[in-house]
């Protein structure tokens, strides 16, 4: 970690702005060489593509739970050591509790969400939610879709963003609301493990403030006509709280500096992306939403969606964005408030 010049310390927190500092030098933390790390071996074959209830799965989202006992970070409130359990029947799309099967004739299978908590100093009972499935699409016809961007990107990006929060509580810089760190399953069986989470909260719903949810992040989209690659693209944002979208574009602005591309987000968007990952379950609540999107590409889906071909770049200043964005959101002085329709 870096060292700060004392005099800009000593002046800055003159100024009140010790907590700005501390974004900027928590996010030092997320680095390409970690996120990399991370993602050529949750993607790696030994996985299996972690297809919902899949033994590969299971090996994900204990590969999930021992980063956070690794690193002392809390399992949320309500799980069995890190994991939120429930039934998934992939021809219906049924979810269920493991303690509340009604009907007996359906083939159940078993899966978890994997969530821990940096709780908050000031205002506990306020949550900002940060969301990613972990699940892909397994194997088929003996070959292993790897799902390293799909969504690999968006669970390991959770990876970082915890630990950067961590760091921060540990140096005595706890945020002000807390930060539920949520990795879905069965997103790819019709986004199952948010719909589980949305009907069976760890938190209360009304007391969540924002979903951020992070969905392929690590790629490009050839589609896009620009020559510049330092985008994302932001989906949501201003759906139900132009506040949330203020504070979104004013933390870009005055960090990352990404091109916010809102291509994807008018309401007459016929991929109707807005509603195929896991922040609509949140969206339905009435909980401002923020979904990151780098778009699709060639390997969507193909076996192909491989480690080596992710911008670990990209993923970086994306993922950063991201946890400033979460650390002003739990740092404000006034919660985000839903003002749109």
């Amino acid at each position: 970690m870096k060292k700060f010049n004392a005099i800009i310390l000593i002046s800055c927190l003159s100024l009140g702005c010790s907590k700005e500092i501390a974004s900027n030098k928590y996010a030092e933390s997320i680095t390409s060489e970690e996120l990399s790390d991370l993602i050529y071996e949750f993607s790696s074959n030994m996985f299996e593509g972690r297809n919902t209830g899949d033994p590969g799965q299971k090996m994900a989202v204990e590969f999930i739970k021992n980063f956070y006992l690794a690193n002392n970070i809390d399992k949320a409130k309500n799980t069995n050591d890190y994991f939120q359990e429930f039934l998934v029947d992939f021809e219906t799309r049924k979810i269920a509790s493991p303690d509340n099967i009604n009907e007996d004739n359906i083939d159940w299978v078993k899966t978890e969400n994997v969530a821990a908590i940096i709780e908050g100093d000031t205002y506990p009972d306020q949550y900002i939610i940060l969301t990613a499935h972990l699940d892909h699409v397994g194997t088929k016809n003996g070959e292993i879709y790897n799902g390293a961007d799909d969504n690999g990107s968006g669970s390991m990006a959770l990876l970082e963003i915890a630990e950067a929060f961590k760091l921060a509580e540990l140096d005595g810089k706890r945020p002000k609301r807390s930060i539920v760190i949520l990795h879905v399953s069965a997103e790819e069986k019709g986004l199952l493990g948010s719909k589980y989470y949305s009907e069976n909260p760890l938190y209360p719903l009304d007391d969540t403030i924002t979903n951020l949810n992070l969905d392929m992040i690590g790629r490009t989209d050839p589609k896009r006509v620009s020559n510049n690659d330092n985008y994302i693209y932001l989906i949501g944002t201003d759906r139900l709280s132009s506040m949330l979208h203020e504070t979104s574009e004013r933390v870009n602005n005055k960090t990352v500096n990404l091109e916010l591309d809102y291509r994807y987000n008018s309401w007459d968007d016929p991929n109707r992306f807005y509603e195929r990952s896991d922040h609509w379950h949140f969206a339905k609540n009435n909980i401002p939403v923020i979904f990151y999107f780098n778009g699709t590409h060639e390997d969507y889906h193909q076996p192909s969606d491989t480690a080596e071909k992710i911008r670990y770049d990209l993923l970086t200043k994306r993922t950063k964005l991201i946890f400033h964005t979460a650390w002003e959101i739990a740092n404000m002085d006034k919660r985000i408030v839903v003002d749109q329709n």
